[in-house]
């Protein structure tokens, strides 16, 4: 069986690091790809990433807010319902977003005129990871 998905889109927002209790390093972040139907009408999907490792530590530093992605990975579902996670936005519809893990991040576009700063990373206990 094969589970696999690519992606390309942009950061939603920056990504953030935390460590596990055995010490690896965890990046998440959320990907908005859009396409344009023929009828011109734009239909964005939101994909909610986590990378490990190093590649984690690169996201991290590298990637910020908007920059361009590339993604490949594998789809999982969420432990309730086996779907997408679905959630009501603000306006009062309802959309889900996909949970994605990583196998290999590349950095589209070009890089930031600034080296940016190191982020600050977040401890998690491992029980507390979606996957």
């Amino acid at each position: 069986m094969l589970n696999r998905i690519l992606i390309i889109g942009n950061l939603g927002r920056d990504p953030e690091l935390r460590y596990m209790d055995d010490g690896r390093a965890v990046c998440s972040f959320s990907v908005a790809a859009t396409r344009v139907n023929k009828s011109k009408e734009k239909e964005t999907t939101w994909f909610r990433v986590s990378v490990f490792d190093k590649q984690a530590e690169s996201c991290n530093q590298y990637l910020t807010k908007g920059r361009q992605v590339y993604i490949d990975g594998r789809l999982t579902s969420d432990a309730e319902t086996g779907g997408p996670r679905v959630y009501q936005r603000q306006d009062g519809t309802w959309a889900a977003s996909y949970d994605v893990i990583a196998s290999d991040v590349r950095f589209l576009g070009s890089k930031p005129d600034v080296e940016p700063e190191s982020k600050p990373a977040k401890e998690v206990k491992t029980e507390d990871m979606p996957f």
